[in-house]
């Protein structure tokens, strides 16, 4: 089967899905968002950089420091994203025209987009007769969707255009249906990067940057953040937890992928003093990311707009102790008290309480842990989800 793959060829969660389809003997021609190198295993690549992705693209400097253009956009994240959401669509309708003729060109048997915005609605132009397939995340229809009139249309024509569903929240199937999806369709409901390979994840982890391991104090209890800052992660929940926390249990250290150069987190850091507790880091490859869940025994997933992020599920794989904020989708799989803690997102003194709860009773962490290893091999584990997929795109292309 030769797949064309409409994503942000920069994604690990379009790198995973790649793995996953090269795994099952399909070939990929993928259609980026974003400027990229082409990944392994991709037999060609073709950029449409739609909703101005460029602006938000820059390089890192040997630190893995963001560019001064990344930090500009940083700092007017709020402006950028409210624009997006009225120039964005109009984009995608100016990109039409070259994605049809790739399409014509590239003759895939079929067409899988990983998510609506904005990589699904330029994919709802795929010209009849070749198959579709859209992806789901955890925040397009319950966020972006309704931001606008133009990213209400273009969302409602992606689903009544699709011929496949996936999501990783149940949840969100169904919204699908209120948004056009008719509910005789193919769908699958499966982990959004397309399964958690729980023998890779668990390998000896990648060793940090000497000088970033060392602003690691040893012998402090280590609780992570890895949801960076997005206009649906409750930073200010987060950092307002901290010194909350620091009162109760002050031999503990936050540590925070991805925030070294986010304007709004450096600025709760020296608005709170928590420069000796709070340690910002700049984006970690996967598998350095997989040995600090592996490190901490508490991860922090606090957001207003979730499906199931494959943070969240990369954590329980790996021993951490999940505490989420109290989402329809996350009680998909967190049962509060007994494999992780919901709490409410905007309530600093809920989410700080969780952390000390947890903190104090490491055997509830323990007993967690083998909890979600086997939650997460029964429903998540790359091995159960890749035979699942297969047999989705069969039922797309009309063959079960």
């Amino acid at each position: 089967m030769h797949i064309l793959l409409v994503a942000d060829g920069r994604s690990p969660i379009t790198l995973r899905w790649k793995e996953s389809i090269r795994a099952l003997g399909h070939r990929i021609t993928l259609v980026s968002t974003f400027e990229c190198q082409k990944p392994d295993g991709i037999d060609e690549m073709y950029v449409l950089p739609v909703a101005f992705s460029k602006v938000g693209t820059g390089n890192r400097d040997s630190t893995g420091k963001a560019s001064r253009r990344r930090r500009w956009v940083s700092t007017l994240r709020g402006f950028f994203l409210s624009a997006r959401y009225y120039l964005g669509p109009l984009s995608v309708r100016l990109y039409a025209r070259r994605y049809r003729k790739l399409v014509q060109k590239i003759k895939p048997d079929l067409v899988h987009a990983l998510r609506i915005p904005y990589e699904g609605m330029l994919s709802a132009f795929t010209p009849p007769g070749v198959p579709l397939a859209i992806s789901i995340w955890g925040n397009d229809l319950t966020l972006h969707a309704p931001r606008s009139p133009w990213m209400k249309a273009l969302t409602r024509q992606t689903l009544a255009r699709a011929d496949g569903l996936h999501a990783d929240a149940q949840r969100d199937l169904n919204l699908a249906h209120q948004w056009g999806f008719l509910a005789d369709k193919p769908s699958l409901l499966a982990p959004s990067n397309g399964g958690i390979d729980l023998n890779l994840l668990n390998t000896q982890p990648e060793a940090l940057p000497t000088g970033l391991e060392a602003l690691i104090p040893p012998d402090y209890a280590l609780v992570i953040n890895p949801r960076g800052v997005r206009a649906y992660t409750c930073t200010d929940t987060f950092f307002r937890a901290i010194p909350l926390v620091l009162e109760r249990r002050p031999q503990t250290v936050f540590l925070c992928p991805g925030m070294a150069a986010e304007s709004e987190a450096n600025r709760w850091v020296q608005r709170l003093r928590l420069d000796q507790r709070t340690i910002l880091l700049p984006s970690l490859s996967q598998h350095q990311l997989w040995g600090l869940f592996q490190r901490c025994p508490v991860s922090i997933s606090v957001t207003t707009h979730d499906g199931t992020p494959n943070t969240l599920l990369e954590a329980m794989g790996c021993g951490s102790y999940p505490i989420a904020g109290d989402l329809e989708s996350l009680r998909e799989w967190i049962v509060p008290g007994v494999n992780g803690l919901l709490v409410k997102p905007d309530n600093p003194q809920d989410l700080a309480e969780a952390i000390v709860t947890i903190l104090d009773a490491p055997e509830l962490c323990k007993q967690a842990a083998d909890y979600n290893l086997k939650l997460i091999r029964a429903r998540a584990e790359v091995g159960q989800v890749r035979p699942q997929l297969d047999v989705f795109y069969q039922w797309v292309l009309g063959l079960r």
